[in-house]
Order: structure tokens, then C-alpha cells, then sequence
């Protein structure tokens, strides 16, 4: 009865897992070939009759030497952390006081105010870039990255308040009323009481800003045109094309190189967020 029960476990334990590994595979499938691409010759890269899915030839870093002594590249990241960084830190704390607002405050409007924050941030970027270039240039910001650490916030607050609002209606009201009562004043409340059980959603907020802002193209693309000023998203499309040849092994380099700093970013704190969700809202 024993190895019955052993072996129904195993079977659904096989199921379960081997029924993610299409999925994992369609996920990882891209990045796999990018970073394929990334260390193939030129020769390898064009040629129709390698096997494109491995390396036909041993693998050269020829293409990471050119774009980090060839081009503007290792600038072009230091922008996007300049601004991905700014930019979130400019937003969250607007976004966590807009959200608790939302979330507890009652005041007339607060529905309809907590669904226009939503639907500003469905707004696409492709209908504003016209008019705030104009505004970046009125400003006197035009062409330089604080163009872009103005401008991000316009997305990024109504999303990061979007999704605080949700997770501060799961705290629970009682323990903000004994510390009112206690004596202690909203604002009070908001510092010592619920922020700190919502560190798993603000840092979900700032995970999803950052990438947000490092992975924005169209504002980046349309306020800076000087090469020092780029960040690495348009950096990779304009520099690295040259005239109407696509050198596909620098830009899967850059492109590849441009998507480490996310994944840097969600391995320091993604398994920090997972155990504070898992363990709920309210903690200690």
C-alpha cells in the first residue's frame, strides 16, 4: 500500500514538473539564443548552413570588446542606472502616500480618483511623447537624461500606486486603529505601523519601476538624440545599426549585456518579496 502511495506521489510529482517544462523552455528559448548570438562569429552568424541553436565554430568575444571599446556603451548604462534609479525613487514615495490615501482615507472621490490613477497609466506613451518633447524643450532639458528622470515619473506613479493600493487594503484596519488610539497620528500610523508590514509590496513596486523605467523606449528614443546621453535601450537600436546593416552580434551583446542589471536586481530581492507575500501582511 506503501509503494502504491509512493509511486502515485512520484507520478503526480513528474506531472506537476514536467508539465513546466514547455513553458520554461518558451520563456528561456530567447535569452538562450541571444546569448548564442552574442558570442558567434560574424562567418557563423550569416552563414545558412550552421545549426543556428549551437555553436558551429568556438565561441569569440570579439563583440563585447567592440561595444565596450568601440562605443558609447558602457555610458549608455550608466545613464539607465542614473535614471531607472531616480526615477524610482522619485516615485515610490509619492506612490505609497497617493496609495494609502486611496486605500483608507475616506473622502468624496476616492473611487473615482483610485480608477483615473489606473487609467492614466493605460494611457500610451505613443500619444504623450509629442507634446512633453515639446515641454522638454520649452524647459530647457531636451537631449539630456533628466528629460527622462522628469518624465518617467508620469507612468510610474499611477502604476506603483495602482498596485500599493491593493496591497494596502489587505492590511488589516484594526491594528491601524489601536495605534490611533494609543495616540499615535496618521501620519504616525503610516510610518511606524504600515510600512513596515508592507515591505514585500513596496518592494514589488520598486522591482516593477525600476524595470519599467530601464526598459522604457519611445521617450528615451524621442528626447535625446547625443550618443553620451543615451541610455541603453535606444543606444543598442541607433549606434549599433549602421547605416541599413544590422551587425547582429553587437547588438545581441548589448541587448544581453542591457537585460543584466534586471536580472541582477530580481535575484537580490525577488526571494525576499516571494517569503514576505507567503507569510501575509502581517508579520511580528
Amino acid at each position: 500500500m506503501a509503494r502504491v502511495r509512493k509511486g502515485g506521489r512520484l507520478r503526480h510529482i513528474s506531472f506537476d514538473y514536467g508539465s513546466l517544462i514547455p513553458f520554461i523552455i518558451f520563456a528561456l528559448f530567447p535569452i538562450y539564443f541571444m546569448f548564442l548570438c552574442s558570442f558567434r562569429l560574424d562567418a557563423e552568424l550569416y552563414d545558412l548552413g550552421s545549426v543556428p541553436f549551437i555553436f558551429n565554430r568556438p565561441p569569440t568575444f570579439s563583440h563585447y570588446t567592440f561595444i565596450f571599446t568601440k562605443t558609447q556603451f558602457p555610458l549608455w548604462l550608466g545613464n539607465s542606472i542614473i535614471v531607472s534609479v531616480l526615477s524610482t525613487l522619485i516615485s515610490i514615495p509619492i506612490s505609497i502616500i497617493a496609495a494609502y490615501s486611496v486605500a483608507r482615507l475616506r473622502f468624496r472621490g476616492a473611487a473615482t480618483f483610485g480608477t483615473m490613477i489606473f487609467v492614466t497609466y493605460l494611457v500610451p506613451t505613443t500619444l504623450l511623447f509629442v507634446p512633453l518633447t515639446r515641454v522638454m524643450y520649452y524647459l530647457g532639458l531636451a537631449d539630456t537624461i533628466w528629460s527622462l528622470v522628469i518624465t518617467y515619473p508620469t507612468f510610474l506613479i499611477p502604476f506603483a500606486t495602482w498596485l500599493l493600493m491593493g496591497y494596502f487594503r489587505t492590511i488589516p484596519k484594526e491594528i491601524e486603529e489601536c495605534a490611533m488610539v494609543d495616540g499615535c497620528s496618521r501620519i504616525g500610523v503610516l510610518f511606524r505601523i504600515v510600512l513596515p508590514v508592507s515591505i514585500p509590496g513596496i518592494v514589488c513596486a520598486v522591482l516593477f519601476a525600476f524595470t519599467l523605467a530601464w526598459n522604457e523606449f519611445i521617450y528615451a528614443y524621442s528626447f535625446i538624440s547625443s550618443s553620451t546621453q543615451k541610455v541603453v535601450a535606444p543606444g543598442v537600436v541607433t549606434e549599433l545599426i549602421r547605416g541599413d546593416v544590422f551587425h547582429w552580434g553587437e547588438i545581441m551583446a548589448g541587448a544581453f549585456t542591457g537585460a543584466l542589471p534586471i536580472v541582477i536586481f530580481y535575484v537580490f530581492f525577488l526571494d525576499y518579496y516571494v517569503s514576505g507575500m507567503t507569510a501575509g501582511a502581517v508579520k511580528g
